[in-house]
């Protein structure tokens, strides 16, 4: 298992293929990234997201770790960006490996739910006409109940 929190861009091929290197005993592995997206209409200059260190990683590992006692996973990965991201780039990416694909794919939608809702990031949009906190969606919310 592996969490990293950091500022500087990834390598999502080459993550994914280290992640999935040597797994003769997995039958499948489930990757994900997500990407800054621009703004309905278009206009997004930039997102800043902020984190408290230590406190975020810790808080990304324990749900990687519920994630393992969950599924029957071999392995999980999460990184995770803050910083300032211009639409297109890449925010994070989680890969599961697991012996099945139904472990692999629910795990990883577990760990991307709570990502998206719970996990302790706070993000700012800026554009030419504002710079607003992006608020909690109820849609956000209501995948997460699922689990």
């Amino acid at each position: 298992m592996r969490v990293v929190v950091q500022e500087a861009p990834f390598d999502f091929g080459a993550e994914a293929a280290g992640f999935a290197a040597g797994r003769h005993d997995m039958g499948a592995v489930v990757t994900f990234t997500g990407i800054v997206r621009d703004l309905q209409g278009g206009g997004l200059e930039a997102m800043e997201i902020e984190h408290y260190p230590g406190m975020t990683e810790k808080a990304l590992e324990k749900i990687a770790k519920e994630a393992v006692e969950r599924w029957a996973l071999g392995d999980v990965l999460v990184i995770h960006r803050h910083g300032r991201m211009e639409p297109g780039e890449q925010i994070m990416m989680v890969a599961t490996a697991a012996p099945h694909r139904k472990d692999a794919f629910e795990a990883a939608e577990f760990l991307m739910d709570y990502l998206k809702s719970r996990a302790p990031f706070w993000k700012k949009e800026f554009s030419a006409e504002s710079r607003a906190w992006v608020a909690a969606r109820d849609e956000d919310e209501d995948a997460l109940r699922r689990w």
